[in-house]
């Protein structure tokens, strides 16, 4: 069970938060104009190439997110302490991006 400790720790940082909210706000609004495209008729091709354009912009943060999970459990590794995640994991948290 995480402690406040481990839980500041293993908080994003600033810069990585801002970057990781304005890459899902872009999907977001990404995602509002499929849908707008959908209710209007637009033609299939260029909705499923918005679709695709949504989807490797959630892939992107994910990864993104996972990084910081990574660099964390290697810093905890450095220091001595006991990583969050297992390796089992963070095996798992990269097949399900996959």
């Amino acid at each position: 069970m995480a402690t406040a400790a481990t839980d500041e720790r293993h908080e994003l940082d600033e810069a990585t938060r801002e970057t990781i909210v304005r890459q899902l706000q872009r999907v977001q609004g990404q995602v509002g104009g499929i849908i707008r495209m959908i209710e209007t008729g637009r033609e299939c091709h260029e909705v499923v190439q918005q679709i695709s354009a949504a989807s490797r912009g959630l892939h992107q943060t994910g990864f993104r997110l996972l990084t910081h999970v990574l660099r964390t459990c290697i810093d905890d590794e450095l220091a001595g302490r006991t990583p969050e995640h297992t390796e089992q994991e963070l095996e798992r948290m990269f097949l399900q991006l996959s």
